[in-house]
Parts: structure tokens; C-alpha cells; sequence
């Protein structure tokens, strides 16, 4: 009876596929088959064209702007919520939940970030603690590249200091004045700039000390420290924040926000061009009419939307992007221009045979991650981290939140520092809001072991009986997914001789 079933499922899900399939030929037939009057576009047909091409373009633009308005999304819902500038550093005191919406987030340690215009401070110092870890990135999130060619954006254990702390100075772009000893020179490539600071914390009885760490910090236009701004903490915890990318008209006034603060900085003549071809030029008024104004909402819309459908691809081009061949775990970074273990990290996301930006590539990661650095992705044993995610099941079904897993990480699980495992909304890649008061376990909740060492996680609706302890909970009719995460990684998880097992769906 359920091998009859699922031959019928088959058999309607291939008309489904056939019949939507037919729609989207006849659509783009219907466009290449306009009328024409004595070889000319119709007014009729002209305004279609004209149209499609605003939504094309719109669309085309908010995938390659990926990085960009996922930074934008994240530096608008800080000022709706804090306000913004560099005195201003909001800490999720009490490790960040579900409620702050943003782009796959990690609840096992305390984040703090800062948002500001260096063509409005110029030269700005970051006095940074000991302990401290973080990434200092442009607003396309790349790693900003410090004087000496060696470190790039990290800082912390990854970073020049290693971990000591010390002064930390951000230039704008082109600056070309004398730079004072003392300090680790970032130069940015946009005057708009993202500190991304972690602290971790050794017990969750008390988080207190990775709070304090956080507020150490410190930060002043060059040369002003006595005249600077007093810092303000301010605590984001258990409160709603959107910090997503913006999916309606409002990303493309965030596009335009950083074509006036930009300039040439935010790309070159013919994306800048694109831009201006949406009616978004530096120093014009971004004023579209009603019918422009919808049809932009629409595209950006559909664009995020087609941006997590290439987020969850297991590949693109020639690139596998699982980390293990009989597994259904991927790592989009070091398996994009070469294969793990053996690989190099290129955070430019470039082709190397092609010479040639992979947009795609880059639009996966921005849609389920943010922020990126070389300590981040360190093949070092005990620094960086390693980061799998997880879309499917060990059949290749997407994971449901109305079935019930069971996750299998084998004994002696190779993270120094510790290991997680949190769920995120398919939709969204935010975390997902299931009830419990953060949707991860790890190291830290000292989940139940097997007689042989490893670990069980069950991803369900409902605890299994005696299982509470090792149990993420998940919500009927929303999609999900997982991600592993294993900080300062050791030996067996970058030589991979250790492997996490498969997501197994219970049976019936």
C-alpha cells in the first residue's frame, strides 16, 4: 500500500513539475512573441518590455547586492532598535534568541556589533581587550586587509594580537596620510564599516564574564579620544529586532543609501550603471512612482526567494559542496574552488579558471551566513571553526518540522573550544522560533551521552520519552535546518577523519 502511494506521489509531483514547467515557457513565449507593427514594438508591447526590464534588472541587482543588503539589513534594524554610530555597541547580554531576526545566528556565545561611517569619523580607533574575538569588514562583507598583507579583517586569537588585545585603527578608502605607530592598520574598501565582536563565556551558570570582555571596548575618531562620544551597551536580548535582509521596496533605498555614501567605492562603471538604470545615482532623488515602485517590491520579493532556492543547491558548477561523499553535510567555503581537506579559502568568491566572479557562490553563502574572515575558515587545528549545514535527510528529503530525527555526533567530538547544533527557518535562515528559549544544544548543555561515547539529538515536535535533555524542538509545516558548528576544531574534523552522522528520519 505505501509503495502505491508514493509511485502516486511521484506520478503527481512530475505533473506538478510538468505543469508549472509549461506555465514558465508559455510566459517567456508570450514575452518573445509581443506583437510587432511594421517591425516595431506596439505601445502595448513596449511598456511589457519595458517593465520586464525593470523587474530583470531589479532582481539581477538584489542577487549580485547580496552581501551588501544583508549587511544593510542587519545595520537598519541595529538603528531602528539603537540608533547607530560608533559609540553605540548593542551585546546580546543574555545570549541571542530567536526573537532577533537575522541571518543564521549563534546562541552559545555573546555578540556585540558597531555600525559606522568613516567619511564621517575618519580614521577610527578600536581600543580592543584581551580575550576578544571579532572581524572588521566593509559593508560587502569582506574582510578588511591589514598593512602587511598577512591578516584580513580578523582579530583576536586569529588576528595580529593573538588575542592580547591592542589598538586597532580603521581607515577609509584612499586614505593616504601619515598613519602614527602603535596601531594594527585595517584600510577598508567602503567608507560604511561592520564590527562583528564574539566573547565566549566557559559555563552557562554564568555568562557574565564574556559580557564584561565586550565592554571593555573601545572606540574614537583618531586623535579625539578625550572629545569622543561616551560608549553606550545596550543590551539586545530577548527583544524583537528585524536584522534580515529587506525583501520589498526598502532594499533598494538601502542600495541607494550606499551609492550617495559610496560612490565609486560600492562598484564599478557598469554595476553602477544597473543602478543608475533603476533610477538610483549618486546625488538624484530616489522618487519611483507607484507602478516602478511595485514592480521594484516584486522583484526583490522574488529575488530573496530565488536567493534561498540557490542556498540550498549542493553545488554549483563544478563545485560539490559536501564535505563528506556519503553524507549529506555541505561547506559551501573551502569545498567552492578546491576539496576539503586539500584546499585553499578564496573569500572573494572567484573563479579561478574563469577569472570571473561566482555570484552564485556568493549569494549561497550571504543568504545563510554573514560575516566571513580567514580565522573563521582556518585549517589550523584549534583555531577558526568548522561550519556544516545541513538541508536534508540521509534520503535526501528536505527536514520537516512535523517528523521526527535523530542526529548521531560520534564520541570525542573534535571542537577545543566547544560544538553546537542549532535550527534555522527555511525561509528566512533565522533561527527558528520553536518554543524553547534558544534553538541549539551543545558543549554546554551537557547533553546525555551513549554507553559508547556519542551523542543522540533528537529534532522533533515532541521530546522523546526520557529525551528532554537532548531534545530541539521543531514546529509542524515549517521547513528547517541544521547547522553544526565546531569552534577551534581539532585534527579529526579538518582530516575529517571524524564524521557526524546523517539526519535519520524515524520510521512510521
Amino acid at each position: 500500500m505505501r509503495f502505491t502511494q508514493r509511485i502516486f506521489s511521484l506520478v503527481i509531483a512530475v505533473v506538478a513539475t510538468t505543469s508549472v514547467g509549461t506555465a514558465q515557457n508559455s510566459r517567456f513565449s508570450e514575452l518573445a512573441n509581443l506583437p510587432l507593427n511594421h517591425n516595431r514594438a506596439t505601445p502595448e508591447t513596449a511598456q511589457t518590455l519595458k517593465d520586464e526590464l525593470i523587474f530583470q534588472r531589479a532582481s539581477q541587482t538584489y542577487l549580485w547586492a547580496m552581501p551588501l543588503l544583508n549587511t544593510m539589513g542587519m545595520r537598519d534594524g541595529f538603528q531602528e532598535s539603537f540608533g547607530t554610530g560608533y559609540n553605540t555597541m548593542a551585546i546580546w547580554e543574555k545570549r541571542l534568541d530567536a526573537k532577533t531576526r537575522i541571518t543564521t545566528p549563534n546562541s552559545d556565545l555573546i555578540y556585540g556589533m558597531v555600525f559606522e561611517d568613516l567619511s564621517k569619523t575618519g580614521p577610527l580607533v578600536f581600543e580592543a581587550p584581551p580575550k576578544l574575538q571579532g572581524i572588521l569588514l566593509d559593508f560587502w562583507q569582506r574582510p578588511i586587509p591589514v598593512d602587511g598583507g598577512k591578516f584580513f579583517g580578523d582579530l583576536g586569537l586569529p588576528g595580529p594580537d593573538e588575542g592580547k588585545g591592542g589598538k586597532f585603527l580603521l581607515l577609509p578608502p584612499g586614505y593616504d596620510d601619515e598613519v602614527p605607530e602603535g596601531y594594527y592598520v585595517y584600510r577598508s574598501g567602503t567608507n560604511n564599516v561592520f564590527i562583528f565582536l564574539r566573547s565566549f563565556y566557559q559555563s552557562l551558570d554564568n555568562i557574565q564574564p564574556a559580557v564584561d570582555v565586550l565592554k571593555q571596548s573601545v572606540f574614537y575618531p583618531l586623535g579625539k579620544k578625550a572629545s569622543a562620544k561616551k560608549m553606550q551597551f545596550r543590551d539586545a536580548s530577548g527583544q524583537p529586532h528585524n536584522m534580515l535582509p529587506r525583501t520589498d521596496i526598502e532594499a533598494f533605498k538601502q542600495l541607494k543609501y550606499l551609492v550617495d555614501t559610496e560612490s565609486s567605492n560600492l562598484a564599478g562603471p557598469d554595476w553602477l550603471g544597473m543602478l543608475a538604470g533603476l533610477g538610483i545615482a549618486e546625488g538624484k532623488e530616489f522618487s519611483p512612482d507607484e507602478k516602478t515602485t511595485g514592480i521594484l517590491g516584486a522583484a526583490a520579493t522574488s529575488a530573496y526567494k530565488t536567493s534561498r532556492v540557490i542556498g540550498a543547491e549542493y553545488g554549483i558548477g563544478d563545485a560539490d559542496f559536501r564535505v563528506y561523499e556519503d553524507r549529506q553535510w555541505l561547506n559551501p567555503i573551502n569545498n567552492l574552488s578546491s576539496r576539503w581537506p586539500d584546499s585553499f579559502v578564496d573569500l572573494s568568491f572567484t573563479d579561478r579558471k574563469l577569472g570571473a566572479r561566482n555570484l552564485d557562490a556568493r549569494a549561497w553563502f550571504f543568504t545563510d551566513y554573514y560575516s566571513i574572515s580567514p580565522g573563521m575558515v582556518s585549517m589550523t587545528p584549534g583555531k577558526g571553526a568548522f561550519y556544516m549545514i545541513g538541508f536534508k535527510d540521509s534520503d535526501g528529503e528536505w527536514l520537516d518540522g512535523e517528523n521526527h530525527y535523530t542526529l548521531n555526533l560520534p564520541k570525542d567530538i573534535p571542537a577545543a573550544l566547544f560544538w553546537s547544533v542549532t535550527l534555522y527557518e527555511a525561509g528566512s535562515a533565522s533561527g527558528l522560533v520553536n518554543g524553547q528559549p534558544f534553538p541549539s544544544l551543545g558543549t554546554l548543555n551537557h547533553p546525555k551521552e551513549n554507553q559508547d561515547g556519542s551523542i543522540n539529538l533528537y529534532l522533533g515536535p515532541k521530546a522523546p520519552e526520557d529525551k528532554a535533555s537532548n531534545w530541539l524542538a521543531t514546529v509542524p509545516d515549517q521547513g528547517y535546518f541544521v547547522i553544526l558548528r565546531l569552534y577551534a576544531p581539532t585534527k579529526p574534523a579538518l582530516d575529517l577523519t571524524w564524521k557526524p552522522g546523517d539526519i535519520q528520519k524515524a520510521k512510521q
